[in-house]
Protein backbone atom coordinates (compact mmCIF):
# COMPACT_ATOMS: atom_id res chain seq x y z
CA UNK A 1 0.00 0.00 0.00
CA UNK A 2 1.24 3.55 -0.29
CA UNK A 3 1.91 6.08 2.07
CA UNK A 4 -0.94 7.94 2.76
CA UNK A 5 -1.58 10.94 4.86
CA UNK A 6 -5.45 9.79 5.86
CA UNK A 7 -3.71 6.63 7.94
CA UNK A 8 -2.19 9.04 10.85
CA UNK A 9 -5.80 10.96 10.94
CA UNK A 10 -7.30 7.14 11.50
CA UNK A 11 -4.84 6.40 13.95
CA UNK A 12 -5.32 9.66 15.91
CA UNK A 13 -9.76 8.49 15.69
CA UNK A 14 -8.86 4.85 17.21
CA UNK A 15 -6.84 6.92 20.12
CA UNK A 16 -9.02 10.03 20.83
CA UNK A 17 -12.67 8.34 20.01
CA UNK A 18 -12.10 4.70 21.84
CA UNK A 19 -14.76 3.57 20.21
CA UNK A 20 -17.05 6.59 21.42
CA UNK A 21 -17.71 7.55 17.10
CA UNK A 22 -17.56 5.49 13.88
CA UNK A 23 -15.85 7.36 10.75
CA UNK A 24 -17.26 7.42 7.58
CA UNK A 25 -14.85 8.01 5.12
CA UNK A 26 -15.75 9.49 2.07
CA UNK A 27 -14.25 10.41 -1.00
CA UNK A 28 -14.55 9.74 -4.74
CA UNK A 29 -14.67 6.33 -6.47
CA UNK A 30 -10.89 4.69 -6.80
CA UNK A 31 -8.75 6.76 -4.58
CA UNK A 32 -8.08 4.13 -2.12
CA UNK A 33 -10.61 4.03 0.90
CA UNK A 34 -10.60 0.87 1.04
CA UNK A 35 -7.20 -0.62 0.74
CA UNK A 36 -6.69 2.33 3.40
CA UNK A 37 -9.34 0.74 5.73
CA UNK A 38 -8.18 -2.66 5.47
CA UNK A 39 -4.28 -1.57 5.97
CA UNK A 40 -5.36 0.55 9.05
CA UNK A 41 -7.53 -2.36 10.33
CA UNK A 42 -4.47 -4.99 10.03
CA UNK A 43 -1.73 -2.86 11.99
CA UNK A 44 -3.85 -1.80 14.75
CA UNK A 45 -6.52 -4.56 15.52
CA UNK A 46 -6.00 -8.04 16.48
CA UNK A 47 -9.22 -9.10 14.46
CA UNK A 48 -10.85 -7.38 11.60
CA UNK A 49 -14.33 -7.80 9.18
CA UNK A 50 -14.21 -6.14 5.96
CA UNK A 51 -18.06 -6.24 4.64
CA UNK A 52 -18.02 -5.03 1.03
CA UNK A 53 -22.01 -4.46 0.91
CA UNK A 54 -21.27 -3.99 -3.48
CA UNK A 55 -21.10 -8.06 -2.99
CA UNK A 56 -22.24 -9.12 0.20
CA UNK A 57 -24.45 -12.63 0.43
CA UNK A 58 -28.04 -12.21 1.09
CA UNK A 59 -27.59 -13.68 4.37
CA UNK A 60 -25.50 -11.32 5.43
CA UNK A 61 -27.85 -7.83 4.42
CA UNK A 62 -30.71 -9.88 5.65
CA UNK A 63 -29.01 -9.89 8.94
CA UNK A 64 -28.79 -6.51 9.45
CA UNK A 65 -32.69 -6.42 9.03
CA UNK A 66 -33.51 -9.62 11.77
CA UNK A 67 -31.07 -9.05 14.33
CA UNK A 68 -30.81 -5.04 14.22
CA UNK A 69 -32.25 -5.57 18.38
CA UNK A 70 -30.12 -8.53 19.14
CA UNK A 71 -26.75 -7.67 18.51
CA UNK A 72 -25.34 -11.03 20.22
CA UNK A 73 -26.86 -12.99 17.11
CA UNK A 74 -25.58 -10.25 14.52
CA UNK A 75 -22.17 -10.59 15.17
CA UNK A 76 -22.12 -14.09 16.07
CA UNK A 77 -23.37 -14.84 12.03
CA UNK A 78 -20.71 -11.97 10.98
CA UNK A 79 -17.79 -13.93 12.82
CA UNK A 80 -19.01 -17.52 11.56
CA UNK A 81 -19.75 -16.10 7.85
CA UNK A 82 -16.19 -13.98 7.40
CA UNK A 83 -14.81 -16.64 9.84
CA UNK A 84 -13.26 -14.22 11.61
CA UNK A 85 -13.10 -14.05 16.00
CA UNK A 86 -14.12 -10.76 17.25
CA UNK A 87 -12.59 -9.46 20.56
CA UNK A 88 -14.55 -6.82 22.37
CA UNK A 89 -12.60 -3.40 21.86
CA UNK A 90 -9.38 -5.09 20.42
CA UNK A 91 -11.66 -5.60 16.60
CA UNK A 92 -13.06 -3.45 13.96
CA UNK A 93 -15.80 -3.84 11.55
CA UNK A 94 -15.61 -1.97 8.33
CA UNK A 95 -18.41 -1.29 6.45
CA UNK A 96 -16.98 -0.87 2.49
CA UNK A 97 -19.64 0.87 0.31
CA UNK A 98 -21.48 2.17 2.93
CA UNK A 99 -24.08 3.85 0.61
CA UNK A 100 -24.92 0.49 -1.14
CA UNK A 101 -26.94 -0.77 2.06
CA UNK A 102 -28.29 2.10 3.74
CA UNK A 103 -29.19 -0.05 6.69
CA UNK A 104 -25.86 -0.63 8.02
CA UNK A 105 -25.20 3.11 7.85
CA UNK A 106 -28.02 3.72 10.36
CA UNK A 107 -27.41 1.09 12.50
CA UNK A 108 -23.85 2.81 13.21
CA UNK A 109 -26.07 4.53 16.54
CA UNK A 110 -26.81 1.27 17.91
CA UNK A 111 -23.65 -0.45 17.38
CA UNK A 112 -21.19 2.44 18.53
CA UNK A 113 -23.45 2.59 21.61
CA UNK A 114 -23.06 -1.30 22.53
CA UNK A 115 -19.48 -0.10 22.14
CA UNK A 116 -17.80 -3.86 21.86
CA UNK A 117 -15.95 -2.79 18.49
CA UNK A 118 -15.11 0.03 16.49
CA UNK A 119 -16.40 0.84 12.79
CA UNK A 120 -15.10 2.14 9.87
CA UNK A 121 -17.38 3.07 6.99
CA UNK A 122 -16.38 3.77 3.34
CA UNK A 123 -18.45 5.28 1.02
CA UNK A 124 -18.74 7.02 -2.47
CA UNK A 125 -20.34 10.17 -2.19
CA UNK A 126 -21.46 9.78 -6.05
CA UNK A 127 -23.75 6.98 -4.68
CA UNK A 128 -23.78 8.12 -1.05
CA UNK A 129 -26.44 11.42 -1.01
CA UNK A 130 -28.96 8.89 -3.33
CA UNK A 131 -29.13 6.22 -0.98
CA UNK A 132 -30.22 8.40 2.43
CA UNK A 133 -33.35 9.39 1.89
CA UNK A 134 -35.20 7.31 4.11
CA UNK A 135 -32.76 7.04 6.93
CA UNK A 136 -31.68 8.58 9.56
CA UNK A 137 -28.23 9.84 9.94
CA UNK A 138 -26.18 9.15 13.25
CA UNK A 139 -24.70 11.76 15.37
CA UNK A 140 -22.03 8.86 16.09
CA UNK A 141 -20.66 8.86 12.95
CA UNK A 142 -17.88 11.33 12.03
CA UNK A 143 -17.03 12.27 8.65
CA UNK A 144 -13.37 12.35 7.29
CA UNK A 145 -12.98 13.53 3.55
CA UNK A 146 -10.15 11.51 1.25
CA UNK A 147 -8.95 12.92 -1.44
CA UNK A 148 -6.99 11.01 -4.71
CA UNK A 149 -2.99 11.54 -3.60
CA UNK A 150 -1.44 14.49 -4.00
CA UNK A 151 1.65 15.55 -4.73
CA UNK A 152 3.20 14.83 -1.77
CA UNK A 153 2.07 10.91 -1.39
CA UNK A 154 3.02 10.60 -5.48
CA UNK A 155 6.76 11.75 -5.04
CA UNK A 156 6.69 9.36 -1.45
CA UNK A 157 5.56 6.83 -4.05
CA UNK A 158 8.00 7.45 -6.36
CA UNK A 159 10.58 7.04 -3.47
CA UNK A 160 11.26 10.87 -3.31
CA UNK A 161 11.17 11.29 0.45
CA UNK A 162 14.16 13.37 0.38
CA UNK A 163 13.54 15.41 -2.42
CA UNK A 164 9.98 16.70 -1.06
CA UNK A 165 11.86 17.81 2.93
CA UNK A 166 14.05 19.57 0.95
CA UNK A 167 11.27 21.17 -1.20
CA UNK A 168 9.70 21.90 2.22
CA UNK A 169 12.54 23.09 3.84
CA UNK A 170 13.50 25.63 1.27
CA UNK A 171 9.79 27.23 1.30
CA UNK A 172 9.78 27.73 5.36
CA UNK A 173 13.01 29.56 4.45
CA UNK A 174 12.07 31.00 1.28
CA UNK A 175 15.09 29.96 -0.50
CA UNK A 176 15.31 28.49 -4.06
CA UNK A 177 16.07 25.25 -4.56
CA UNK A 178 19.39 24.09 -5.87
CA UNK A 179 19.06 24.48 -9.72
CA UNK A 180 19.45 20.60 -10.54
CA UNK A 181 16.77 19.49 -7.44
CA UNK A 182 14.33 22.17 -8.65
CA UNK A 183 14.86 20.87 -12.11
CA UNK A 184 14.32 17.38 -10.70
CA UNK A 185 11.03 19.14 -8.64
CA UNK A 186 9.24 20.18 -12.19
CA UNK A 187 9.90 16.79 -13.99
CA UNK A 188 8.28 14.92 -11.21
CA UNK A 189 5.43 17.29 -11.14
CA UNK A 190 4.97 16.75 -14.36
CA UNK A 191 4.78 13.39 -14.12
CA UNK A 192 2.11 13.86 -11.65
CA UNK A 193 0.51 16.38 -13.69
CA UNK A 194 0.00 13.45 -16.03
CA UNK A 195 -0.45 10.69 -14.00
CA UNK A 196 -2.53 11.74 -11.07
CA UNK A 197 -3.12 10.61 -7.70
CA UNK A 198 -5.43 7.30 -8.56
CA UNK A 199 -3.71 4.55 -6.40
CA UNK A 200 -4.19 1.93 -9.14
CA UNK A 201 -2.80 4.78 -12.22
CA UNK A 202 0.48 5.25 -9.97
CA UNK A 203 0.87 1.23 -9.74
CA UNK A 204 0.60 0.47 -12.93
CA UNK A 205 2.80 3.64 -13.94
CA UNK A 206 5.47 2.31 -11.67
CA UNK A 207 4.96 -1.44 -12.38
CA UNK A 208 5.67 -0.79 -16.12
CA UNK A 209 8.87 1.27 -15.25
CA UNK A 210 7.56 4.59 -15.12
CA UNK A 211 5.69 4.32 -18.69
CA UNK A 212 2.52 6.54 -19.48
CA UNK A 213 1.00 4.51 -21.78
CA UNK A 214 -0.37 1.49 -19.29
CA UNK A 215 -1.46 3.94 -16.72
CA UNK A 216 -4.05 5.78 -19.48
CA UNK A 217 -6.33 2.31 -19.73
CA UNK A 218 -6.62 2.57 -15.77
CA UNK A 219 -7.49 6.14 -15.86
CA UNK A 220 -9.76 5.21 -18.56
CA UNK A 221 -11.32 2.14 -16.72
CA UNK A 222 -11.97 5.02 -13.91
CA UNK A 223 -13.51 7.92 -15.76
CA UNK A 224 -15.81 4.93 -17.60
CA UNK A 225 -17.00 4.14 -13.76
CA UNK A 226 -17.81 7.58 -13.60
CA UNK A 227 -20.08 7.75 -16.26
CA UNK A 228 -21.77 4.38 -15.00
CA UNK A 229 -22.58 5.72 -11.68
CA UNK A 230 -23.62 8.91 -13.34
CA UNK A 231 -25.91 6.99 -15.49
CA UNK A 232 -27.92 5.24 -12.00
CA UNK A 233 -28.70 8.88 -10.40
CA UNK A 234 -32.17 10.79 -10.68
CA UNK A 235 -33.03 10.57 -14.13
CA UNK A 236 -34.26 14.27 -13.86
CA UNK A 237 -30.58 15.71 -14.20
CA UNK A 238 -28.95 12.46 -15.30
CA UNK A 239 -28.66 13.76 -18.51
CA UNK A 240 -27.31 17.65 -17.68
CA UNK A 241 -24.43 15.95 -14.90
CA UNK A 242 -23.29 13.62 -17.61
CA UNK A 243 -23.62 17.09 -19.95
CA UNK A 244 -21.58 19.00 -17.32
CA UNK A 245 -19.09 15.99 -16.73
CA UNK A 246 -18.00 15.55 -20.52
CA UNK A 247 -17.48 19.47 -21.29
CA UNK A 248 -15.18 19.84 -18.12
CA UNK A 249 -11.58 20.34 -20.30
CA UNK A 250 -13.46 22.46 -22.62
CA UNK A 251 -14.84 24.95 -19.92
CA UNK A 252 -10.83 24.92 -18.73
CA UNK A 253 -9.53 25.65 -22.05
CA UNK A 254 -11.13 28.57 -22.16
CA UNK A 255 -9.25 32.29 -21.64
CA UNK A 256 -11.37 32.85 -18.27
CA UNK A 257 -12.20 29.05 -17.21
CA UNK A 258 -15.19 30.32 -15.71
CA UNK A 259 -18.52 29.61 -16.61
CA UNK A 260 -21.45 31.53 -16.38
CA UNK A 261 -24.43 29.13 -14.95
CA UNK A 262 -27.24 31.31 -16.87
CA UNK A 263 -25.28 30.88 -20.01
CA UNK A 264 -25.80 27.19 -20.41
CA UNK A 265 -29.09 27.54 -21.13
CA UNK A 266 -32.44 29.64 -20.28
CA UNK A 267 -33.05 31.06 -16.72
CA UNK A 268 -35.74 28.89 -15.64
CA UNK A 269 -33.55 25.81 -15.87
CA UNK A 270 -30.29 27.96 -14.28
CA UNK A 271 -31.39 26.25 -11.18
CA UNK A 272 -31.07 22.88 -12.20
CA UNK A 273 -27.07 23.05 -13.83
CA UNK A 274 -26.42 24.71 -10.77
CA UNK A 275 -27.61 21.79 -8.52
CA UNK A 276 -25.51 19.73 -10.98
CA UNK A 277 -22.14 21.43 -10.85
CA UNK A 278 -22.82 21.38 -7.09
CA UNK A 279 -23.68 17.42 -7.38
CA UNK A 280 -19.92 16.82 -9.05
CA UNK A 281 -18.60 18.80 -6.22
CA UNK A 282 -20.34 16.59 -3.58
CA UNK A 283 -19.23 13.45 -5.59
CA UNK A 284 -15.65 14.68 -5.48
CA UNK A 285 -15.23 14.04 -9.01
CA UNK A 286 -14.58 17.82 -9.47
CA UNK A 287 -13.43 20.55 -6.96
CA UNK A 288 -15.76 24.01 -7.33
CA UNK A 289 -13.96 27.30 -7.16
CA UNK A 290 -16.83 29.96 -6.59
CA UNK A 291 -16.35 33.96 -7.39
CA UNK A 292 -16.24 35.89 -4.60
CA UNK A 293 -17.49 39.77 -5.06
CA UNK A 294 -15.80 40.93 -2.40
CA UNK A 295 -12.19 40.16 -1.23
CA UNK A 296 -12.33 40.37 2.17
CA UNK A 297 -11.64 37.54 4.98
CA UNK A 298 -15.12 36.43 5.08
CA UNK A 299 -14.83 35.27 1.74
CA UNK A 300 -17.86 32.52 2.22
CA UNK A 301 -20.04 35.86 3.28
CA UNK A 302 -19.36 37.39 -0.50
CA UNK A 303 -19.54 33.87 -2.62
CA UNK A 304 -21.37 34.64 -5.55
CA UNK A 305 -23.30 31.45 -6.89
CA UNK A 306 -23.91 32.99 -11.01
CA UNK A 307 -20.45 32.21 -11.61
CA UNK A 308 -18.36 29.06 -11.44
CA UNK A 309 -14.79 27.39 -12.34
CA UNK A 310 -15.04 23.42 -12.36
CA UNK A 311 -11.99 21.74 -11.67
CA UNK A 312 -11.13 17.69 -12.07
CA UNK A 313 -10.63 16.60 -9.15
CA UNK A 314 -7.46 14.22 -10.33
CA UNK A 315 -5.04 16.15 -12.99
CA UNK A 316 -4.37 12.60 -14.19
CA UNK A 317 -8.43 12.05 -14.93
CA UNK A 318 -8.63 15.50 -16.37
CA UNK A 319 -5.54 14.20 -18.95
CA UNK A 320 -7.16 11.59 -19.70
CA UNK A 321 -10.51 12.89 -20.45
CA UNK A 322 -9.02 15.82 -22.58
CA UNK A 323 -7.70 13.58 -24.98
CA UNK A 324 -10.09 10.21 -24.74
CA UNK A 325 -10.42 11.02 -28.56
CA UNK A 326 -6.89 9.88 -29.13
CA UNK A 327 -5.73 6.45 -29.93
CA UNK A 328 -4.16 4.34 -27.41
CA UNK A 329 -1.38 4.23 -29.49
CA UNK A 330 -0.92 7.78 -29.91
CA UNK A 331 0.50 9.33 -26.60
CA UNK A 332 2.61 11.94 -27.93
CA UNK A 333 1.02 14.57 -25.76
CA UNK A 334 2.84 13.07 -22.82
CA UNK A 335 5.96 13.77 -24.47
CA UNK A 336 4.75 17.18 -25.13
CA UNK A 337 3.87 17.46 -21.57
CA UNK A 338 7.61 16.44 -19.93
CA UNK A 339 9.26 18.83 -22.92
CA UNK A 340 6.72 21.77 -22.48
CA UNK A 341 6.03 21.73 -25.87
CA UNK A 342 2.16 20.95 -25.59
CA UNK A 343 -0.44 22.00 -28.74
CA UNK A 344 -3.21 23.01 -26.07
CA UNK A 345 -3.48 24.96 -23.57
CA UNK A 346 -1.14 23.62 -20.58
CA UNK A 347 -2.05 26.31 -18.23
CA UNK A 348 -5.21 24.62 -17.77
CA UNK A 349 -3.69 21.80 -16.58
CA UNK A 350 -1.30 23.70 -14.36
CA UNK A 351 -4.43 25.53 -12.73
CA UNK A 352 -6.15 22.13 -12.43
CA UNK A 353 -2.86 21.24 -10.14
CA UNK A 354 -2.80 23.38 -8.40
CA UNK A 355 -6.51 23.87 -7.81
CA UNK A 356 -5.89 19.57 -6.62
CA UNK A 357 -3.20 20.73 -3.96
CA UNK A 358 -4.55 23.77 -2.80
CA UNK A 359 -8.22 21.40 -1.73
CA UNK A 360 -5.92 18.67 -0.70
CA UNK A 361 -4.74 21.12 2.17
CA UNK A 362 -7.65 22.24 3.16
CA UNK A 363 -8.58 25.02 1.59
CA UNK A 364 -12.23 26.13 -0.81
CA UNK A 365 -11.28 27.93 -3.14
CA UNK A 366 -12.49 31.08 -4.97
CA UNK A 367 -11.26 33.48 -7.71
CA UNK A 368 -11.76 37.23 -7.76
CA UNK A 369 -12.70 39.26 -11.33
CA UNK A 370 -12.93 42.66 -11.39
CA UNK A 371 -15.54 44.43 -14.69
CA UNK A 372 -14.27 47.62 -16.40
CA UNK A 373 -17.33 49.61 -17.53
CA UNK A 374 -15.05 51.69 -18.89
CA UNK A 375 -13.15 49.02 -20.80
CA UNK A 376 -15.52 47.11 -21.27
CA UNK A 377 -14.20 43.36 -19.88
CA UNK A 378 -12.28 42.52 -16.54
CA UNK A 379 -9.73 44.10 -15.99
CA UNK A 380 -8.33 41.99 -12.48
CA UNK A 381 -8.54 38.57 -12.89
CA UNK A 382 -7.27 36.35 -9.54
CA UNK A 383 -7.53 32.86 -10.22
CA UNK A 384 -7.30 31.92 -6.54
CA UNK A 385 -8.00 33.73 -3.44
CA UNK A 386 -6.65 32.34 0.12
CA UNK A 387 -7.14 33.39 3.78
CA UNK A 388 -4.31 33.04 6.35
CA UNK A 389 -3.73 34.00 10.09
CA UNK A 390 -6.31 33.49 12.72
CA UNK A 391 -9.99 34.29 13.15
CA UNK A 392 -9.23 37.74 14.63
CA UNK A 393 -6.63 38.74 11.92
CA UNK A 394 -6.59 37.12 8.85
CA UNK A 395 -5.11 38.04 5.73
CA UNK A 396 -5.69 37.62 2.24
CA UNK A 397 -3.07 35.67 -0.28
CA UNK A 398 -4.43 36.54 -3.63
CA UNK A 399 -2.74 33.83 -6.16
CA UNK A 400 -2.14 33.54 -9.92
CA UNK A 401 -1.16 30.38 -11.62
CA UNK A 402 1.48 31.05 -14.86
CA UNK A 403 2.19 28.37 -17.30
CA UNK A 404 5.05 29.79 -18.99
CA UNK A 405 8.51 31.31 -17.79
CA UNK A 406 7.49 34.56 -19.07
CA UNK A 407 4.47 36.37 -18.42
CA UNK A 408 3.01 39.53 -16.78
CA UNK A 409 0.87 40.06 -13.69
CA UNK A 410 -1.20 43.00 -14.15
CA UNK A 411 -4.43 41.90 -12.56
CA UNK A 412 -1.96 40.46 -9.45
CA UNK A 413 -0.09 43.83 -9.19
CA UNK A 414 -3.34 45.95 -9.31
CA UNK A 415 -5.37 43.61 -6.99
CA UNK A 416 -2.46 44.64 -4.65
CA UNK A 417 -2.39 48.03 -5.35
CA UNK A 418 -6.77 48.16 -4.28
CA UNK A 419 -6.81 46.08 -1.45
CA UNK A 420 -2.81 46.67 -0.22
CA UNK A 421 -4.53 46.76 3.51
CA UNK A 422 -6.33 42.92 3.52
CA UNK A 423 -3.60 41.89 1.91
CA UNK A 424 -0.72 39.10 3.72
CA UNK A 425 1.04 37.95 0.50
CA UNK A 426 0.53 37.71 -2.79
CA UNK A 427 1.80 34.58 -4.49
CA UNK A 428 2.86 33.71 -8.10
CA UNK A 429 2.48 29.98 -9.12
CA UNK A 430 5.23 29.29 -11.73
CA UNK A 431 7.41 26.99 -13.51
CA UNK A 432 10.35 29.22 -12.41
CA UNK A 433 12.56 28.79 -9.08
CA UNK A 434 11.69 30.37 -5.89
CA UNK A 435 12.22 33.63 -5.47
CA UNK A 436 11.01 36.96 -3.70
CA UNK A 437 10.21 40.40 -5.77
CA UNK A 438 11.03 43.38 -4.79
CA UNK A 439 7.49 44.45 -4.03
CA UNK A 440 7.29 41.13 -1.68
CA UNK A 441 5.32 39.18 -4.05
CA UNK A 442 6.28 35.24 -3.32
CA UNK A 443 7.00 33.66 -6.59
CA UNK A 444 6.98 29.86 -5.85
CA UNK A 445 7.28 26.88 -8.39
CA UNK A 446 3.79 24.92 -8.99
CA UNK A 447 4.97 21.71 -7.26
CA UNK A 448 5.69 23.90 -3.85
CA UNK A 449 1.87 24.46 -3.70
CA UNK A 450 1.18 21.39 -1.64
CA UNK A 451 3.43 23.46 1.39
CA UNK A 452 0.44 26.77 0.93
Amino acid sequence: MFKRKIYDKLVKWKQEEKGHKAILIEGARRIGKSTVAEEFAKANYKSYILIDFNQASPAIKKAFFDYGNDLESLFMILSVEYGTRLYPRESLIIFDEVQAFPRARQMIKYLVQDGRYDYIETGSLISIRENIKDITLPSEERSLRMYPMDFEEFAWAMGEEMLIHYIRKCFDKKEPLIDALHKKAMFLLKQYVLVGGMPKAIDSFIAYQKQFEPCEQEKRDILETYRDDIHKIDRSYRSKVLSIFDQIPAFLSQHEKRVRIQSLTNDEAGLEYEETFFWLADSMICNECFQCSDPNVGLSLNEKRNFIKCYMGDTGLLITHTFDESSENEFHYHKEMMNDKLSVNQGMFFENVVAQMLVANGHKLYFYTHYSAEKHRNDIEIDFLLTTGSKVSQKLIPIEVKSSKSYKTTSLDSFCKIYKNRIDSACVIHPKNLSIREDGTLCLPVYMTFCL
